[in-house]
């Protein structure tokens, strides 16, 4: 079946166009767009790693390598849509306007991290594996029933699609013909288990067959044929057409969260042969043009100077109430749970 999916790309490693009808449809806004989003959601990661690092962030789930999947996809969304995230999906929401500030209160415990702005349909973060892949076929269902043409996004990895709610989620967008891309970055494992461990399909754009959708493969680490390849997408929902299926091949860089040691699982050699998505964009720059030595200075100073003032706004907070845990799960407590708030806070006031 793998040949039957063929990795669809647009650059190669080394920045060149593998076809030149693309150089038309590649503008400057758009390269400076790419950029300036990947660039920043980078700086936004690696901070984050060192925060946790130091004790002023909680665990912290990195996904250096996957910047070009999640910008790619992000930007092609429009303003109205529906992003449904995973827990590494922080790229997505911050390039499609939601703040770092809340992203980093959100990996410091806070409920306000889970708050978006109300123009932004952004789902909190899905941590149990798969759950947001329904519920993203829902809204899709809503919008649809609403004679809207917004379409909804649900992002996954490679280890959902052994989940019962990835089977649920695309058996009811197929059958129901609603406006949703279901993208998975098949980033190889899922936590410590190889892609090949825990599914026998070759490919996991294959399983779209299984549902009457089109199911594609791209290279991940472009980020040009993630955005044209997830607005084609976008264009098919839009039209009434139904769902589609993207894997998007990339390689998870760090380790599955920051409590996580990668080396017990993973080869030094392995994801060698992934070319840096960053690192490609900017020998594409270079390569036709749109390189400039000023602008490209003063964007990394920009997007720095963006995750220091974050820093220092999400610092200002006090630390997060332990009553949080008790207080956002039911609109109205159930007894059981609130005689375990009080025992818990009976207990604090002994200590």
């Amino acid at each position: 079946m793998e040949h039957n999916y063929p990795i669809k790309r647009i650059i190669d490693d080394e920045g060149l166009l593998l076809d030149a009808s693309f150089e038309k449809q590649i503008d400057e806004q758009l390269v400076k767009d790419l950029y300036y989003h990947m660039l920043r959601v980078r700086a936004f990661d690696r901070k984050a790693i060192n925060l946790q690092r130091q004790g002023r962030l909680g665990t912290y789930a990195p996904f250096e390598g996957q910047e070009a999947a999640q910008v790619g996809s992000a930007l092609a969304l429009n303003a109205d849509d529906w992003v449904f995230p995973t827990y590494r999906d922080h790229g997505v929401t911050i390039t499609f306007g939601k703040s770092m500030v809340q992203t980093f209160l959100y990996w410091n415990g806070r409920v306000e991290g889970c708050v978006v702005p109300p123009d932004l349909n952004i789902f909190p973060p899905a941590v149990p594996i798969a759950t947001q892949i329904p519920h993203a076929a829902g809204a899709a269902w809503a919008e649809k029933r609403r004679g809207t043409k917004n379409v909804a996004i649900a992002y996954f990895g490679d280890g959902a699609t052994s989940e019962g709610d990835f089977h649920e989620g695309l058996n009811f967008a197929s059958v129901f013909k609603v406006p949703v891309v279901f993208f998975n970055q098949n980033n190889g494992y899922a936590i410590s288990v190889p892609t090949e461990k825990q599914m026998n399909s070759a490919t996991i754009a294959q399983k779209s067959v299984s549902y009457g959708m089109p199911g594609l493969r791209i290279d991940g680490n472009d980020c040009f044929v993630v955005y044209f390849e997830t607005k084609k997408a976008f264009d098919h929902a839009r039209a009434g057409n139904g769902p589609t299926l993207i894997e998007a091949v990339t390689w998870r860089k760090g380790a599955h969260t920051t409590a996580d040691d990668p080396s017990k699982y993973r080869t030094e050699k392995q994801g060698k042969n992934f070319a840096d998505p960053l690192a490609r964009l900017e020998l594409f720059m270079k390569n036709y043009g749109y390189w400039d030595d000023e602008w490209v200075q003063a964007t990394k100073e920009k997007t720095s100077s963006e995750v220091e003032t974050a820093v220092e706004e999400m610092e200002k907070f006090p630390p997060p109430n332990v009553e949080d845990v008790f207080n956002h799960v039911y609109a109205e407590m159930p007894a059981q749970l609130a005689e375990q708030k009080e025992a818990y806070l009976s207990h604090l006031g002994r200590q």
